[in-house]
């Protein structure tokens, strides 16, 4: 068994479309369940309250801890079931090995180790006329040290880019440091930013610089600045013009050599006029300004960012590459990505860890994606005088409800009650639709069907 060093990995947790990614840096052990005060809380009604514990060091392992519901592992003794479904072992209140990149199963709530890799190039796709044009100007600022200011809906990717500008820039042996301007409350904020001494205010117990003085001769990425305070945007000003910060308790300020790049989801120049915005900063932060396209208006780029995407969580879960299936593909064709490349990357990290066979199907991906891309792909299509072939339409709706049981039954470790919920239909339902399909009913592994 591998033995794993826990600054390496990271833990996924699916609940329902939902991905969730923890970090595992610097723990031996990770309680899970319920209750807000485990490591990890999960909300969900299948979860106990303090469910399982996942333990970390010589090998990965997970105890149940009486749960309601059980948990679940692989059954590596026991042959596939049908549809590429695993067999699983149920654990009650023991414990059992698992590798990374194993299913487990909390109830209904499936979780992955998986390994942690720098995304400082993922996403980084230039394919698209538009995006090759916008990196072009980005090489301008390269060398020219200019502030640049990036403007894109949220998830376009205006982090990578900055990244992209750093490494091609004089600056690229010194530190990168981001900071989301709206992960913080304004006296937070201040401490991140400007840094305090020991006994500025209660609980400073020792000085800490801040990211200013963290990317002193590199480059400090300040994402989200449209939610800057109009006090910090003072503060952010001064520092900016004065090069220089005052930590919090101090009285001496200290020089710093910084390169800023800012990005914002907002229209900052109606912000301006709004007052809820210095124009002085604006102009400060916007020596060159790039705008990024989202993602539906570069089609061209997404099977290149999906084979990417793919490459990378395989990788993480130390499996081989996977494929997507055409009926896949065309889902995804046909969503609108309002959360451009952070949720293409989501969606494809869940159906990677959902997928047990060797390529990825509509079943792996999300219920509402399926959705919204049938109906906005029904919206596209132009009346067609062509007949439609009624019983090759019921085959593939057949073939999809099919792979949607099978991967409940998986999720739920056989018990037909959990998926009968997890599909939103009665018991009685699912029965009829596994006699009407074929689908053998699962035997009962000690918990109730």
């Amino acid at each position: 068994m591998l033995e794993p060093d826990a600054t390496d990995f990271e833990l996924v947790v699916l609940v329902g479309d939902a991905l969730h990614v923890v970090s595992l840096t610097g723990k031996s052990e990770v309680s899970l369940g319920r209750d807000a005060a485990n490591d990890v809380p999960i909300d969900h009604a299948s979860v106990s309250r303090r469910h399982a514990l996942l333990r970390l060091g010589g090998s990965l392992s997970i105890e149940d801890l009486g749960s309601a519901n059980q948990t679940f592992v692989q059954n590596k003794s026991a042959p596939d079931a049908c549809g590429g479904t695993q067999r699983l072992r149920t654990l009650r209140s023991e414990a059992a090995e698992i590798a990374i990149g194993e299913s487990v199963l909390l109830g209904a709530v499936s979780l992955v180790v998986r390994r942690r890799q720098p995304a400082a190039t993922e996403g980084l796709i230039v394919a698209d006329r538009n995006m090759q044009a916008l990196y072009a100007q980005a090489e301008r600022a390269t060398a020219a040290l200019i502030n640049v200011l990036l403007l894109g809906e949220t998830g376009v990717g205006k982090e990578v880019l900055a990244r992209w500008i750093h490494a091609r820039s004089p600056r690229t042996k010194h530190p990168f440091v981001a900071l989301n301007c709206a992960a913080f409350s304004e006296s937070l904020l201040e401490g991140e930013l400007f840094g305090y001494e020991k006994g500025a205010f209660t609980g400073a117990a020792q000085a800490r610089q801040g990211l200013f003085e963290a990317a002193d001769g590199g480059t400090l990425f300040l994402d989200e600045v449209g939610e800057l305070p109009i006090l910090m945007q003072a503060k952010l000003l001064r520092a900016i013009e004065e090069r220089a910060v005052l930590r919090i308790g101090a009285r001496a300020a200290r020089q710093v050599d910084v390169r800023f790049i800012a990005a914002t989801n907002r229209d900052l120049d109606a912000e301006v006029r709004g007052g809820r915005f210095r124009e002085d900063l604006f102009y400060r932060l916007n020596a060159l300004s790039l705008a990024i396209p989202p993602l539906r208006e570069r089609p061209g780029e997404l099977e290149l960012l999906v084979r990417s995407f793919v490459l990378t969580a395989c990788r993480k879960l130390e499996r081989p590459p996977l494929a997507f299936s055409e009926e896949a593909l065309r889902l995804l064709r046909s969503h609108r990505w309002p959360g451009n490349l952070r949720e293409l990357r989501n969606v494809v990290d869940r159906a990677v860890v959902l997928c047990t066979d060797t390529k990825i199907g509509p079943e792996h991906l999300p219920s509402a994606l399926i959705a919204t891309a049938t109906a906005a792909s029904q919206s596209a299509e132009p009346p067609r005088s062509v007949e439609v072939d009624p019983h090759r339409f019921e085959a593939q709706l057949e073939s999809l409800a099919r792979a949607r049981i099978v991967e409940a039954l998986g999720r739920c470790g056989g018990n037909q009650t959990q998926a009968a919920k997890l599909l939103g239909i009665a018991r009685r339902t699912l029965v009829a639709r596994l006699v009407e399909l074929g689908i053998p009913r699962p035997r009962a592994r000690g918990v109730s069907q």
